[in-house]
């Protein structure tokens, strides 16, 4: 996949996974480096348990990048509960 497309399923799967975890979202940045960032984890991981990953711009690779960024969203929020 082209960086462009990374950016795409990265920015709507950071979206879709900070609406799912916190309904306000966290601002466009975070969402977008959060999403991109999950979109990597969710291949990465899909790739390490022989399943399929991100090949292309498609649902499967959406839906990956999603699990990935609620992963991502899910760890950022417990180390923040507890830093403070």
């Amino acid at each position: 996949m082209t960086l462009l497309a990374w950016a795409v399923l990265g920015l709507l799967s950071g979206f879709v996974a900070s609406k799912i975890i916190n309904k306000s979202g966290n601002g466009f940045v975070l969402d977008i480096g959060l999403g991109i960032a999950g979109a990597v984890v969710g291949a990465w991981l899909f790739q390490t348990f022989a399943m399929a990953g991100v090949s292309e711009l498609n649902l499967q690779s959406f839906c990956v990048g999603i699990i990935g960024a609620l992963a991502l969203l899910l760890a950022y929020y417990l180390l923040v509960r507890r830093s403070r």
